[in-house]
């Protein structure tokens, strides 16, 4: 994997992550901007995927391969979680849905970096 894209990744994230916070210490439902964002990162997460696919066409490896494939697959799918939540709750508690769902992102972005380099489970 490309370090530097997969930390550009992990920190639009939380800064979509700090962004939600901050709504949710105005008490703001979450706002058609800020799905936007999700909207970004989430492009953004599937550019990964794509680079991941791409490399091990390539012929090369992760540590573990199914530990790999698992973090890639479930960082896909956090962000269109959170916000179908989100979007059927609306309220204050959804937008810090939305935080977390953002900080589990760049964690699982960071955990495959790191199974990509050789980690393991």
């Amino acid at each position: 994997m490309i370090s530097e894209f997969a930390v550009a990744v992990a920190l639009s994230a939380l800064a979509v992550a700090v962004w939600s916070f901050v709504l949710v210490a105005r008490n703001r439902p979450p706002q058609r901007a800020l799905l936007a964002g999700l909207a970004a990162v989430e492009v953004l997460l599937i550019a990964q995927a794509v680079l991941a696919a791409v490399l091990l066409i390539a012929g090369e490896r992760p540590g573990s391969m199914p530990t790999f494939i698992g973090y890639l697959a479930g960082s896909l799918v956090v962000l269109p979680l959170g916000t179908v939540w989100a979007l059927a709750e609306r309220s204050r508690s959804a937008t810090a849905v939305l935080g977390v769902a953002c900080v589990t992102v760049s964690v699982l972005v960071l955990r495959l970096y790191e199974v990509w380099g050789g980690a393991g489970a």
